[in-house]
């Protein structure tokens, strides 16, 4: 069930918002506030990938944009069967507008050990980008 929630601001800073949502793509003002203020608040308790503590366990994905005739898939299936990582979920696209490959993997384990794949990989030649998403901590849920 919803509940309201008001705060208070000056007529330049409603305005600001207004625009920021606007560019954002959001239609709905509410929607907009409780997106930002989740995302502000897992960054102000956990911080970014690199700022976590080396044992801390997250869960998210790694997409990874490389072109698929160097050996790039040998590399991302070494990390799959490493044990590194606890992955739940891998897919493949081939994203053909762009000529690039994309391999998305959901995994959980420690920070640090995110931290290295992501190391390892951003030093591979033909990985054209690597980005971390993680998953926002909730103490209970859908799943």
């Amino acid at each position: 069930m919803s509940q309201i929630i008001t705060f208070s601001a000056d007529k330049n800073f409603a305005n600001d918002l207004d625009g920021i949502i606007k560019k954002s793509g959001y239609q709905n003002r509410s929607r907009f506030i409780r997106d930002a203020s989740l995302y502000f608040s897992e960054i102000q308790q956990r911080g970014e990938l690199n700022n976590m503590k080396d044992d801390e366990i997250v869960e998210g994905h790694l997409v990874i944009y490389y072109q698929h005739q160097h050996g790039v898939e040998n590399k991302l299936m070494d990390i799959r069967h490493s044990h590194a990582l606890e992955i739940s979920s891998y897919n493949h696209s081939c994203l053909k507008h762009s000529h690039t490959c994309v391999d998305i993997i959901q995994g959980m384990g420690a920070a640090l050990e995110f931290r290295k794949i992501v190391e390892q990989l951003q030093n591979t030649a033909n990985v054209n980008k690597i980005t971390f998403v993680s998953a926002p901590m909730r103490d209970e849920g859908c799943c």
